[in-house]
């Protein structure tokens, strides 16, 4: 299926649907993929289609280094909907791997072993099993921001311009609560929380995403920043 002619409002609508709950084309990080559907439109998506335009501002800020973005540049048509697969491992597959994994450690040796070499076996696998075992996941560091993001002035629609926000989506990212705080002359500022995790979410890229709705915002401000 593909995304179809992305010069039509069509194709553009299907591009958004599929950025939705993404923010590359594949993966995790800006590649050829991104560049080879980037290169197939002909004006930028829509301040309706939000999810689309922010990927395409995002996308643009790395036209200067384009070619030297990952990956293999493929066809439009493999690109899109029909082309995406689910490659995350079922839970019921991960369980199965790990018993496969202590299936794999047999803690008393073969009866064909003598003993003195199937108790240095046993030794060996049952400290094997422990360190396994002792295996402990890896802290990873987080921080609560608070962001005042504001608006052109009181007839922007604030309900629109929240939804945009919570539509930049990236790994390592999960927006909170917000509310509207007046700021004077009847204009009112979207103040809202995210927790990011800091090796893959800064406070710059957030701003450059947001700010990327220029329909809507003025500018983005971090109002609070603590480590969690």
């Amino acid at each position: 299926m593909g995304f179809g002619d992305l010069k039509s409002a069509s194709g553009l609508k299907v591009l958004n649907d599929f950025l939705q709950e993404r923010s590359y084309i594949e993966g995790f990080v800006p590649s050829q993929a991104d560049v080879a559907v980037f290169d197939a439109i002909s004006t930028p998506p829509s301040a309706d289609l939000c999810h689309a335009l922010r990927w395409y501002n995002h996308i643009k800020s790395y036209h200067s280094q384009k070619n030297s973005l990952p990956g293999v540049k493929k066809p439009l048509g493999q690109y899109g909907p029909a082309a995406v697969a689910d490659t995350t491992p079922s839970s019921a597959a991960v369980s199965k791997k790990d018993e496969d994994d202590d299936d794999d450690i047999d803690l008393f040796g073969s009866d064909e072993e003598d003993d003195s070499e199937a108790a240095r076996l046993k030794e060996e696998r049952l400290a094997e099993y422990a360190a396994r075992k002792a295996k402990k996941p890896t802290l990873i560091a987080k921080s609560s921001l608070l962001l005042d993001v504001k608006p052109w002035d009181d007839e922007t629609d604030m309900a629109k311009l929240e939804e945009c926000v919570r539509s930049i989506q990236m790994d390592g990212l999960l927006w909170g609560q917000s509310k509207l705080v007046p700021v004077g002359y009847g204009i009112k500022k979207l103040q809202i929380g995210c927790v990011v995790e800091d090796d893959k979410v800064g406070t710059d890229i957030l701003e450059e995403n947001i700010t990327a709705f220029e329909d809507f915002v003025q500018s983005m401000d971090v109002a609070a920043f603590n480590k969690i």
